[in-house]
């Protein structure tokens, strides 16, 4: 058994219960420790815990990261989800059960600003770095250890005490020896967790976990297998290749291999951007048009946000809908040249949304760009329909930069307070 100290990075060939060498309990001790070198890093309450960090009078209060009293909760931090708060519950049902919960509304570039540092102190370990969205990411530390003397368990501690140290920010890590894995070890033990799933024990830790546990397991298909009789993994596990495959398709055979721990994807750095999206799941179904409104307003601008720091833009606009029944409906629309605007890609999807025919209630909502070009293509020709495009796309720009120099909420359109 070896074990780690995450506080002062000790390492030793037994488990203790405190470091030998600073006496902190933070340990973490397993047979394959020094063995495993996929790892997936998710950063705690991310947006929460940024506010928490620039405005210390927040620290021991309750914080929701949202819009306006019939907005949506986009995250709140450990004190207010002990209450039961949500991400995507809405604000009123949020402060119902946390009322005295300080809301703040986000700080988009201060998010990207604290995701860029994080993404260079794993630059440092790694060049195998796979970012899922700005608070995590997938990292592949195989043959590092001769680079930096350390095993890679040691460099992940060093990664998130570094977090801690230099930004004020926590993480959690999971560790294994595939990305599903190392992605459902993250989530074990936040906050402040490092969980191990080591190759001998794969199928024991799987066998009586409920089949949600696999990533891309939505509640349709869940219901779908719950259908066929599988509830967790050992159903899964009774089941022959070809009859999951008949039955589910595709995603029968993946559930084949995942569910015995078997996962080849590789932790791909370069793996080109095809789209942009986002997308929120309410915590009760709503056919409000002015919520929904709001929805697709935020949506829009924060596609809009992740383009911008990225440098892209997108000639098509997708809108998603998700009813309560579970139907799903998608609607795309190609523009005349790739936008990276907010008001153009929120034109699109509400035009989307006001003739796709859906009958709500709804429980997810999205909005997404593709057929990516360079920002240098973006908004050359406007829309020659509509005389006010112009306009609208100066004084986004401007709005841009004065959000860049004061922060965030030193403009907020009103539709984004819905």
């Amino acid at each position: 058994m070896t074990s780690l100290c995450r506080d002062c990075l000790t390492l030793t060939d037994e488990a203790h219960a405190r470091c030998p060498a600073c006496r902190s309990p933070r340990m973490v001790a397993h047979a394959e420790l020094t063995q495993l070198s996929i790892a997936h890093m998710d950063c705690d309450a991310f947006y929460a815990s940024v506010e928490k960090r620039d405005n210390p009078a927040l620290r021991d209060q309750a914080v929701i990261v949202g819009g306006g009293q019939r907005g949506v909760v986009s995250t709140c931090c450990y004190i207010a989800r002990i209450k039961g708060v949500r991400s995507a519950m809405p604000m009123f049902q949020a402060l119902k059960l946390c009322p005295e919960a300080v809301v703040v509304k986000p700080r988009f570039a201060a998010y990207t600003e604290a995701s860029r540092a994080i993404r260079a102190m794993m630059e440092v370990l790694t060049p195998a770095i796979e970012p899922l969205s700005l608070d995590e990411a997938f990292l592949d530390l195989t043959g590092t250890a001769r680079l930096h003397g350390a095993a890679p368990a040691a460099l992940l501690a060093q990664l998130t005490k570094r977090m801690e140290d230099e930004l004020g920010l926590t993480g959690s890590v999971g560790l294994s020896h595939n990305k599903f894995l190392a992605k459902i070890a993250s989530d074990l033990d936040k906050p402040r967790g490092f969980s191990v799933i080591g190759k001998a024990e794969t199928e024991a830790f799987l066998r009586p976990k409920p089949v949600r546990i696999i990533w891309g397991v939505g509640q349709a298909t869940q219901t779908a297998l719950e259908g066929a009789g599988i509830r967790t993994i050992a159903d899964l596990l009774r089941w022959d290749r070809a009859d999951l495959v008949a039955r589910f398709g595709q995603m029968g055979d993946r559930l084949w291999h995942l569910a015995r721990g078997l996962d080849t994807r590789r932790v791909n750095r370069d793996e080109k951007l095809k789209s942009i999206s986002k997308e929120t799941t309410f915590f009760e179904d709503t056919s409000d048009p002015d919520l929904l409104d709001g929805h697709i307003w935020r949506l829009s601008e924060q596609v809009a946000d992740r383009a911008k720091a990225k440098r892209l833009s997108g000639r098509t606009v997708t809108l998603k809908l998700k009813r309560g029944d579970f139907h799903l409906v998608t609607r795309r629309h190609a523009l005349g040249d790739p936008t990276q605007l907010t008001d153009r890609i929120y034109r699109a999807a509400r035009d989307l949304f006001d003739h796709a025919g859906a009958q709500g209630p709804f429980r997810l909502i999205g909005v997404g760009i593709s057929d990516l070009a360079a920002e240098d293509q973006a908004d050359l020709s406007g829309d020659l329909l509509d005389p006010d495009a112009r306009r609208r796309a100066a004084a986004e720009r401007a709005t841009d930069a004065i959000r860049a120099r004061f922060g965030t909420e030193a403009i907020i359109k009103g539709r984004a307070l819905r």
